[in-house]
């Protein structure tokens, strides 16, 4: 009998073994938009070493108030549930770098 995939959640992501960088954005934000291709040549630069994802803080405000989210871009490096690094602002590519590779294996 086959099973429908559990849909994974927030939590399920960020609890993971596997770093995960977390952008918390808004589509007015200036900054947000200089990030955006950023972040996606990171990820591609990356592979599976870390994953990225984006949350849009004005479609969810739960969670920017639950992380503390006052200015975006804010970006957060989860791995296993806690918070390894935050900051606010644009963040150049190799600088992430820097900082992800303190937390795999590469």
């Amino acid at each position: 009998m086959e099973t429908t995939p559990k849909r994974e959640t927030f939590a399920d992501i960020i609890n993971a073994e596997t770093p995960t960088l977390v952008d918390f954005f808004a589509e007015w934000c200036g900054p947000c938009k200089m990030m955006s291709p950023i972040l996606k040549e990171f990820a591609g630069q990356m592979g599976d070493r870390v994953r990225v994802i984006k949350i849009d803080v004005d479609q969810n405000p739960n969670a920017a108030q639950a992380y503390r989210i006052q200015g975006v871009p804010t970006l957060i490096l989860f791995q296993k549930g806690e918070i390894k690094w935050r900051q606010s602002g644009v963040v150049h590519k190799h600088q992430l770098e820097q900082i992800v590779s303190q937390f795999t294996n590469a």
